[in-house]
């Protein structure tokens, strides 16, 4: 499947212009070759390629609506990494593993203080085409953590830490719920004072193990994770 992203309005796609040139450009696409197009919302239009000069079209020829999203739903909260090459990492493994929000969280140990959204963005992007994934992630502005924690369900977020002499509940013995939101902290963990706030709001804490991860590598760990609940939920 040749998987593109666009706009699906009333029966008709409209390929984006930087997937144009990519596709006439780069790929060297010809003209009548098979195609999908997807909004990342859903929806998904399949058809024959139109060509005209450097323009790229499509003749649809059927459009799915709703196509099934993901279950459960997991939304990652992650600190910013000094090096941005290994956040950049993350996004891309866990949008392959069907992650479905990311929100980008400013510690009191966050050394990075601005990011490049959307290239993080476009990445994601380019991750959910490669995994022919028509459900889109949304990927969040960098947040405070103290910003962040106004808005979230504490029945259903958890916080992976690294402080031994705190209370924590294995991963594995976290409930089935139908939605998950996790945070990851920095390089150096959260600060004791974060991780008691987090407490006080009745967030539960998880261990990922008895190996101290990295940033990235804790993500990833729990995407991973729910991916393969993800795997036993269509197999059931």
């Amino acid at each position: 499947m040749k998987l593109f992203f666009g706009e699906i309005i009333n029966g008709t796609a409209i390929i984006n212009d930087e997937e144009q040139q990519h596709i006439v450009k780069v790929l060297r696409m010809k003209d009548g070759e098979e195609i999908f197009v997807t909004d990342g919302k859903g929806n998904l239009a399949s058809g024959t390629l139109i060509i005209e000069g450097k323009k790229a079209g499509i003749e649809v020829s059927e459009i799915k609506t709703e196509t099934p999203d993901f279950n459960p739903k997991l939304h990652i909260a992650i600190a910013p990494t000094k090096n941005i090459d290994r956040i950049e990492f993350f996004v891309e493994k866990a949008v392959e593993m069907g992650i479905s929000e990311i929100t980008i969280l400013q510690t009191e140990k966050t050394e990075r203080k601005n990011i490049n959204i959307d290239k993080i963005r476009k990445q994601a992007i380019a991750a959910s085409k490669q995994s022919l994934r028509f459900h889109f992630p949304i990927i969040n502005d960098l947040i405070k953590i103290q910003d962040f924690l106004k808005n979230i369900n504490s029945e259903t977020t958890f916080v992976a830490h690294c402080n031994e002499n705190l209370e924590r509940t294995e991963l594995n013995s976290v409930p089935n719920l139908e939605n998950y939101t996790f945070l990851i902290g920095p390089e150096g963990d959260f600060s004791d004072k974060e991780i008691l706030f987090l407490a006080e709001k009745g967030i539960k804490a998880v261990s990922l193990g008895n190996q101290r991860l990295r940033t990235e590598t804790a993500g990833v760990f729990v995407a991973a994770w729910n991916y393969n609940k993800m795997i036993n939920n269509i197999r059931n």
